[in-house]
C-alpha cells in the first residue's frame, strides 16, 4: 500500500505576515489574563486565530460573522493542526526530547503568524463597513460567540466566566490597529 503525499496548498501571491492583525495578536498576547483565557478556550476547541480576529474585528468596529476564507481554514487543518498535534505528543516531562518539542512550539508559532495572514488577507480583500453598535464591549462579547468552534454552542458557567473575562480583557484597549 504506497502513501500519496497531499497537494501542495495553494497561497496568494501577496501574503503580508507583518499586518496589523498580527501586531494586535503580539500586543494582546503579552496580557496574561489573555493568553490564559485564549489557551483555556483552545483546549475546549476554540481557536485562538479566531479569537483573535474576532477582538480585532471588533476593536475596528466590524462584526465577525465566523465564516472563514477556505485558505485559512485548510492551512490550520493542514499544517498548524498537525504541528501542535505533534508538538502536544511529546511530554513535557520527555528531556530528551525537549529541543524539538521547543522547535515544533516555534513552527506551531510560525504557523499561527502564516494563518493570521491568511485572514487578513481575506479580511483585507473584503472589508465591511464598521458596524453601527455603539458599545464596543458587547461587538466583542458577539464576535467572540461568533468564534465559537460551533455556531449553536450553548456556554455552560465556566466557558462564560472565560469569554466574559476575555471580552473585557480585550475591551481595554480601545486604540483600532488601522486595516
Amino acid at each position: 500500500m504506497s502513501h500519496r503525499e497531499p497537494e501542495p496548498l495553494i497561497l496568494p501571491d501577496a501574503l503580508t505576515t507583518d499586518n496589523p492583525l498580527w501586531r494586535y495578536a503580539l500586543a494582546r498576547w503579552q496580557n496574561p489574563a489573555v493568553s490564559e483565557a485564549c489557551l483555556a478556550l483552545q483546549s475546549r476547541g476554540w481557536d485562538v486565530t479566531r479569537i483573535l480576529c474576532a477582538g480585532w474585528l471588533a476593536q475596528n468596529g466590524q462584526r465577525f460573522t465566523g465564516e472563514e476564507s477556505a485558505k485559512v481554514t485548510e492551512w490550520r487543518s493542514r499544517v498548524t493542526g498537525v504541528i501542535r498535534s505533534a508538538r502536544k505528543s511529546i511530554p513535557r516531562h520527555a528531556q530528551a526530547l525537549g529541543h524539538l518539542r521547543d522547535t515544533l512550539a516555534r513552527a506551531e508559532l510560525e504557523a499561527e503568524k502564516t494563518e493570521l495572514a491568511l485572514a487578513w488577507h481575506t479580511l483585507n480583500s473584503s472589508r465591511t463597513e464598521k458596524d453601527t453598535m455603539p458599545d464596543q464591549a458587547q461587538l466583542i462579547r458577539q464576535n467572540l460567540q461568533a468564534a465559537a468552534p460551533t455556531p449553536d454552542m450553548t456556554p455552560d458557567r465556566s466557558l462564560r466566566t472565560t469569554l466574559e473575562q476575555l471580552a473585557n480583557h480585550l475591551a481595554t484597549d480601545r486604540e483600532p490597529d488601522q486595516c
